[in-house]
């Protein structure tokens, strides 16, 4: 039952993020899609990154609070998170500015549409769509869209040795479920 409703709940989460982003309406959504979508997807550039601590850790967030990710295949100019990848894992425009707390070296890339994508310590950088609030990081050490997926710690990419930093009651790696890894995208 719980894995059907947090399956339920990450496709009614990305709907609303995919109805916002291609609304050509001028009127307004509610207030808490519009809250929840401007904090996950980093939609505007000039993004001040900050910093929190979940689960002992501490990591970076964008100017909403929500956490913000590296994706272990990328390189350090190149972002291999396209397409539908980059519908659940929105990347943060760039560039970005580093607020207080923020000491590793900030950049751009340029991605494959011709956007520009922040950068942290030579990793580009995301937020996930399942973190429906500050301070989750439900999608530390998942296995989909083609690779790990880590929290970005303040020291750099070193994955977070906490196994509490994917809080919230999200998906996690140990045990059936839709954050398992295996093959294709994973929902």
């Amino acid at each position: 039952m719980r894995k059907l409703l947090t399956t339920a709940s990450l496709a009614a989460a990305v709907l609303a993020v995919t109805a916002c982003a291609s609304s050509s309406s001028s009127s307004s959504p509610p207030a808490s899609s519009s809250a929840q979508a401007a904090g996950a997807s980093s939609a505007s550039s000039g993004t001040t990154l900050k910093t929190t601590t979940i689960g002992g850790t501490q990591v970076l967030t964008n100017s909403a609070g929500f956490t913000l990710y590296w994706f272990a295949p990328d390189t350090s100019t190149t972002s291999k998170c396209t397409g539908s990848c980059a519908t659940y894992w929105p990347p943060v425009k760039g560039p970005a500015t580093a607020g207080s707390g923020v000491t590793g070296t900030l950049g751009v890339i340029t991605r494959p549409d011709g956007t520009m994508q922040a950068t942290y310590d030579g990793h580009p950088l995301y937020t996930y769509v399942g973190d429906s609030a500050p301070g989750q990081a439900k999608g530390n050490g998942l296995n989909i869209s083609g690779g790990l997926w880590w929290e970005m710690t303040v020291s750099g990419a070193k994955p977070a040795t906490s196994t509490g930093s994917n809080s919230g009651g999200g998906t996690s790696t140990s045990g059936p479920g839709p954050g398992t890894g295996g093959g294709g995208y994973g929902y």
